[in-house]
């Protein structure tokens, strides 16, 4: 219904204190990655009708009983992919890291 939500609100925040953040671990994949899901996700949710170009927007908002459900669906389908989204990317920003100083140490290495 609207777990897109969950990164949205993620990068948002993240966009907020990307300069702060060294540029070793490399925010900007982080919140291209997160607009990708939320993109994808929006996708999906047009294309099944649950978000609609007119207000209210959310088909789960027209019925105040489906509202729990959907902030269900936020938290649990919408948290679970930050969370997934966050984990690889911590991987991805790990390894270009350890493969950045590898390099350096090589170069190191043959001009020494």
């Amino acid at each position: 219904m609207a777990c897109f939500t969950a990164p949205a609100a993620a990068a948002i925040a993240i966009a907020g204190i990307k300069k702060k953040i060294p540029p070793k671990y490399h925010i900007e994949w982080l919140t291209t990655m997160l607009w990708g899901g939320v993109v994808m996700l929006a996708v999906e949710h047009v294309t099944h009708g649950e978000v609609v170009w007119y207000p209210p927007f959310l088909t789960a908002m027209e019925n105040p009983a489906d509202i729990p459900v959907m902030l269900k669906e936020i938290a649990t389908v919408g948290g679970a992919m930050t969370i997934a989204i966050v984990v690889a990317w911590a991987v991805m920003a790990v390894v270009a890291n350890n493969m950045a100083k590898k390099r350096e140490t090589r170069t190191h290495t043959i001009t020494a």
